[in-house]
């Protein structure tokens, strides 16, 4: 039996038992959790200015470096997203719906765990407690996989995580961390349809494609986005400007950052400088197509075919000019990735026209994409935010980490 397997073995049995523990039970582990998590800070940031270290002399980019980076204020917000999930309805045990045959019969579809997730990331120690935090309130054991890039930061979480769990007396392994963060555990864990119920890719297109065409296991996509900002003839053009600098700068590294937005023709020559004087702020380079570069002259780079389908992850926006409503929309539809997509307009028509047309996990009106999140949706730390339309869609959450079974209470019916 390998290490991989072995773990997978004690988060089964881990997962019987997390099934049918008690609310009361799994809220006081989520105290637990979140009071060491601020007790324990600074063995966490230890552990993560090791990784800073070494992410700074293999040269990775500053946007990356951002999401790998932990601080006080961090910290603090990832526990107070603990206490979240823990102030949230349990799901396990609800009863969607209720049936009463003419036989006398009575089912009950009741919510359940999944049982064994398995999550594959990359540079991001806060998924380590965002996931096992969401797993223990559904139910559910977890085997975490994170990059080499976060090794110490999520080996030190992990040992807190689960010392957390076994001063409440659940297992410990009800949270496990794959220390090998070689590509070849990644394909075990693939293949690992014993033991994982299901495996969940958080991180970059390459990554959540890799797992998606290989894995086994029955996958739940999440996290490619190749977001919109459509700025409509009829927009409030300064707040237009706000909504996409705060879309593609608070935080260009997250799948939520706009990467490409499209401007009607109409408002072109007016929008284009003012939004261009804000995203000077932070150096964003400009991807145009021959109009954008037209108004805006030679400070943007003719964009290619590529740039309309890139997650650029940083400091970086294609942007192309459209005839009206009708082109933008069939531009999103050809190369959005389902994530999340905006209009801003003052036209209800184009409103309502935008949001039933567009197919996407979210679709905002006059907001900026960046909302798109667990914690922002009221739903705690999430799990990730799954592009696919099967089971689960959008930012998931407790519910979206249950199936559900048929109970059937009977008084001695046979079926004839």
């Amino acid at each position: 039996m390998t290490i991989l397997e072995a773990q997978g073995l004690a988060a089964r049995n881990a997962a019987r038992k997390l099934a049918v523990t008690r609310e009361g039970l799994k809220n006081k582990a989520l105290l637990a959790i979140a009071d060491a998590l601020l007790a324990r800070r600074e063995e966490w940031l230890s552990a993560n200015a090791a990784d800073l270290e070494e992410a700074k002399r293999n040269g990775m980019r500053p946007a990356l470096l951002d999401r790998l980076a932990l601080d006080e204020k961090r910290i603090s917000g990832i526990a107070e997203g603990v206490r979240q999930v823990h102030s949230l309805p349990d799901p396990v045990g609800q009863v969607v719906k209720t049936i009463l045959r003419p036989n006398g019969l009575k089912l009950e579809q009741r919510r359940v765990p999944l049982g064994v997730i398995g999550i594959i990331y990359e540079a991001r120690p806060n998924v380590t407690v965002d996931a096992a935090a969401l797993c223990l309130k559904s139910g559910n054991a977890c085997i975490l996989r994170g990059g080499k890039e976060a090794f110490h930061s999520n080996k030190a979480v992990i040992t807190i995580l689960r010392d957390a769990l076994e001063s409440v007396g659940l297992p410990r392994d009800c949270a496990a961390l794959v220390e090998d963060t070689s590509r070849e555990t990644a394909s075990e864990m693939m293949d690992l349809t014993e033991y994982l119920d299901v495996l969940i890719p958080r991180g970059g297109a390459g990554l959540i494609r890799s797992v998606a065409r290989n894995a086994h296991v029955p996958v739940i996509r999440t996290g490619e986005g190749v977001c919109h900002i459509y700025v409509h003839a009829q927009a409030d053009l300064p707040m237009a400007a706000r909504i996409l600098y705060n879309a593609k700068c608070s935080r260009p590294s997250v799948c939520n950052a706009a990467e490409c937005v499209l401007v009607d023709r109409a408002v072109a020559k007016d929008f284009l400088p003012m939004v261009w004087e804000l995203l000077q702020k932070k150096n964003v380079t400009l991807h145009g197509d021959p109009e954008c570069r037209d108004i805006l002259g030679d400070v943007v780079i003719p964009a290619t075919g590529e740039d309309w389908d890139t997650e650029y992850g940083d400091y970086q926006l294609a942007v192309k000019v459209v005839s009206g409503l009708g082109e933008a929309m069939d531009f999103i539809a050809a190369h959005g990735t389902g994530h999340s997509e905006a209009i801003v307009t003052e036209n209800y028509t184009a409103q309502r026209q935008f949001c039933d047309g567009v197919d996407a996990a979210a679709v905002y009106v006059n907001a900026s994409t960046r909302f798109t999140d667990g914690f922002e949706f009221g739903l705690g730390a999430e799990i990730g935010i799954s592009t696919q339309k099967l089971h689960a869609r959008g930012p998931m959450g407790l519910e979206e980490l249950t199936s559900t079974k048929y109970v059937i209470y009977g008084s001695g019916q046979i079926r004839e």
